[in-house]
């Protein structure tokens, strides 16, 4: 391979672009995207056509981390606190003691069907305990799949915070195999200052991305992207550097901002969004450049026989032992136990076993490579299937229609109000209004000049403004403009 820096770019170009393409072949087959990124990626490799020479398991951590990072961020940034908060413990519990029931069943299996000693299988199994439902959730929009907004809440709560679990347990364990000295028993004390710390710095980074898009006033609107991937690269570095977990604070403070009011947010989730698409492409990309597929064959049947035992015996015992006490039905919970793929944290944490120089570590990231791809394969192209044989798949969605329509016959109303030169609302942003939630100011006429607002427009003496809101709201927001 030449190295030069447009060859590089050319690589780095095709690459991408073959990426996106295989994404379109996801969306009409119904086939998870990271499988296709993956394959893109082994085909690109060494052992492929394309012939890259690629084993830098230190490279590959770095850019899984940052990506991983993203993606969470992002995750948080979509995720509706009103959507999550009705299944908040059960997420949870699935996020920590169903990741522990999880690696912990299956390690046991993966030390007996490896011959491994017992920490060796549990550190495989900490590493596929995680699930990444993102693939999911792009074969049910595919496939035209809904699930009911309980149940679909609780996948997006469980798959986006039960990654920091999963790393937690796949440090420590490293920590025992690296150093036979230290005690286990230091494990909980990890726990404990790992997730407090990751959640209270996730909150305060939250507030503060949140304050710091309000309050900077920035020059162009394109800077504010950039300020909000340094506020979560510094969330994660300050969290790992004070002993937090960076993953859970980085999703928590997605969470936290999206909460709050800020300007520009509706363009800002759009760009993390993007963000998060364009890691998975480039960290599948490097993972599927590292993996060997020459040495995939000698770790097919055990591996086969691990997955086969993660997805039929290992996830749904943890599913329905953590939701014993819960009110989910029974075929809810059995296809949230079907619904448990490995994705992108299994891949980044083989990674760790390579830099940390763990014996068997070639061989562990071998069989978690293996795994994710049976897993994906078998369980991503069926959760369609599996959510009708259920009946858990809901019609439809009627064809939209006229938006002028929808506000007249959903309980919205169009209110008209003029800025009085006495108005306290004079010289102030659309943003430090006040305005109740669900209330939208869509349009000012300035002198005869429509101006569509943002968070950060200020309203003037004289503008005419033009607000939408609920009929349950209508009163207040009549009252807060004729006060």
């Amino acid at each position: 391979m030449d190295n030069s820096l447009p060859s590089l770019l050319l690589w780095i170009a095709g690459l991408l672009l073959a990426s996106v393409l295989a994404s379109k072949a996801s969306s009409r087959f119904g086939v998870p995207a990271l499988l296709l990124f993956l394959a893109v990626g082994m085909l690109a490799g060494s052992d492929g056509p394309g012939g890259i020479a690629f084993d830098y398991p230190h490279l590959a951590q770095s850019l899984g981390i940052v990506a991983l990072a993203f993606i969470l961020f992002g995750g948080g940034l979509d995720t509706r606190w009103e959507d999550v908060r009705p299944v908040l413990a059960p997420g949870l519990a699935l996020a920590t003691v169903g990741v522990v029931i999880t690696g912990g069943l299956t390690g046991l299996v993966a030390a007996r069907v490896l011959e491994w000693p017992l920490l060796h299988g549990l550190l495989l199994g900490a590493i596929v305990s995680s699930t990444d439902a993102a693939a999911v959730f792009a074969v049910l929009r595919s496939r035209n799949v809904r699930l009911p907004d309980r149940l679909r809440s609780l996948l997006e709560l469980e798959s986006g915070s039960n990654d920091p679990m999963a790393v937690f347990l796949t440090v420590g364990l490293i920590g025992l195999l690296v150093d036979p000295q230290m005690s286990a028993a230091w494990l909980p004390i990890l726990f404990v200052r790992q997730m407090t710390v990751g959640g209270l710095v996730g909150y305060g980074m939250g507030r503060t991305l949140s304050a710091a898009v309000n309050r900077l006033r920035l020059e162009y609107e394109g800077l504010y992207p950039a300020l909000t991937i340094a506020l979560v690269l510094l969330t994660y570095a300050l969290t790992d550097f004070i002993g937090g977990n960076g993953f859970l604070a980085v999703y928590v403070a997605g969470i936290v901002m999206r909460r709050a009011e800020f300007i520009h947010k509706r363009s800002l989730i759009r760009f993390h969004d993007g963000i998060a698409c364009l890691m998975q492409i480039v960290m599948f990309l490097t993972l599927g450049l590292q993996v060997f597929p020459s040495r995939l064959p000698a770790v097919a049947p055990s591996g086969f026989a691990i997955a086969l035992f993660l997805m039929f015996i290992g996830r749904p015992v943890a599913i329905f032992l953590t939701l014993a006490m819960s009110r989910i039905r029974f075929r809810e919970r059995a296809l949230i136990a079907w619904v448990g793929l490995r994705g992108a944290a299994p891949i980044i944490l083989a990674t760790f076993p390579l830099v940390a120089g763990v014996e068997r570590a070639g061989q562990i990231f071998s069989v978690v490579f293996f795994i994710v791809f049976t897993s994906a394969l078998i369980q991503g192209t069926s959760v369609p299937w599996m959510a009708n044989l259920l009946g858990l798949s809901l019609p439809e969605t009627a064809p939209s229609r006229d938006p002028l329509d929808v506000i007249t016959t959903a309980n919205r109303e169009l209110l008209e109000f003029q800025v009085q030169a006495a108005s306290r609302f004079a010289g102030r942003r659309v943003l430090d209004l006040g305005l109740p939630g669900g209330v939208l100011m869509v349009l000012i006429d300035r002198k005869g000049v429509a101006i569509v607002p943002s968070g950060s427009t200020v309203v003037l003496e004289g503008d005419k403004l033009l607000v939408l809101t609920g009929s349950n709201e209508a009163s207040a927001v009549r009252s807060l403009f004729q006060a």
